[in-house]
């Protein structure tokens, strides 16, 4: 795969996504971002952790709020490989993301753009600016490949 040129959190989340597959989890990584520095960030690990809940999103962002020492991640970035599901939706609005840059879309599982549309929901209190797209074959190529290998 050539190298393509990502924001440095998203090359950060597309390696993160990679180390999951290679442990066997699906493939998708996250990073937090503030003020331009990394200071979260983690890759799905329910298998690893035994964990249901233990999503790249939810491990990045339970690191970045320990960091920072604070349940609200005010003007905090998060990039993540995959569009994120509907608890992780719920976990960006109430970690308070203000912005949310996501790579493949999850048309199954996402919740942003597909399924439940978490943030256009009228019980929502906070709403991300959302980007995506962003790595977004590369993401998708980690994720057929991981499936396609277990077939």
């Amino acid at each position: 795969m050539t190298a393509t040129l990502f924001p440095p959190a998203m090359r950060r989340a597309l390696d993160l996504a990679a180390k999951a597959g290679n442990l066997g989890e699906v493939p998708v990584g996250a990073v937090v971002v503030k003020d331009g520095a990394i200071i979260g960030e983690g890759h799905n690990a329910p298998r690893e952790s035994h964990d249901p809940t233990a999503h790249a999103e939810i491990v990045a962002i339970r690191a970045a709020a320990a960091k920072i020492g604070n349940e609200r991640l005010d003007g905090c970035d998060l990039y993540v490989t995959l569009e994120p599901c509907a608890m992780c939706a719920g976990a960006i609005a109430h970690a308070r993301i203000a912005r949310l840059y996501y790579g493949a879309d999850d048309p199954k599982g996402g919740a942003v753009i597909h399924g439940p549309r978490v943030f256009t929901q009228p019980t929502v209190h906070h709403r991300p600016e959302v980007y995506d797209g962003i790595g977004a074959g590369e993401a998708a190529a980690l994720l057929r490949d991981f499936f396609a290998a277990r077939r």
